[in-house]
């Protein structure tokens, strides 16, 4: 499979749509995913909403549970990846990252930050 790195400033505004969970690589037995290293692999629903588009919803598997991460709050994805995969008919993009951490505060929608510093005074 072949990595497709995804440049994430030009993906617009990325919240958090489902908290990270353990991903499940053998739901009959609810046997959790690992990494080569051994280390649990967990998935975080990711909305993305790019400016005048749809709100979309990405899965993004990273390894190690992302710390501070809450349903709604502005995320960070850092060295995100793209795989294109196919299983007989079914086929899909998958979504990896190396990290996934609280972003910044962002102004509330539709204002700018630039709108934002002047309404308090800031510059």
């Amino acid at each position: 499979m072949q990595a497709i790195p995804v440049d994430t400033s030009r993906l617009g505004v990325l919240r958090c749509a489902v908290a990270p969970e353990a991903k499940i690589s053998n739901f009959e037995n609810k046997e959790v995913k690992k990494d080569k290293d051994g280390n649990t692999i967990y998935t975080v629903a990711v909305t993305v909403r790019q400016e005048g588009r749809r709100v979309s919803v990405i899965e993004i598997s990273v390894t190690g549970e992302p710390k501070g991460i809450e349903e709604g709050m502005p995320v960070k994805v850092t060295g995100l990846e793209a795989f294109a995969w196919a299983m007989g008919d079914r086929h899909g993009i998958s979504f990896r990252a190396a990290a996934i951490t609280p972003a910044p505060h962002l102004p509330a929608a539709g204002g700018s930050a630039t709108a934002a510093a002047s309404k308090t005074g800031g510059a």
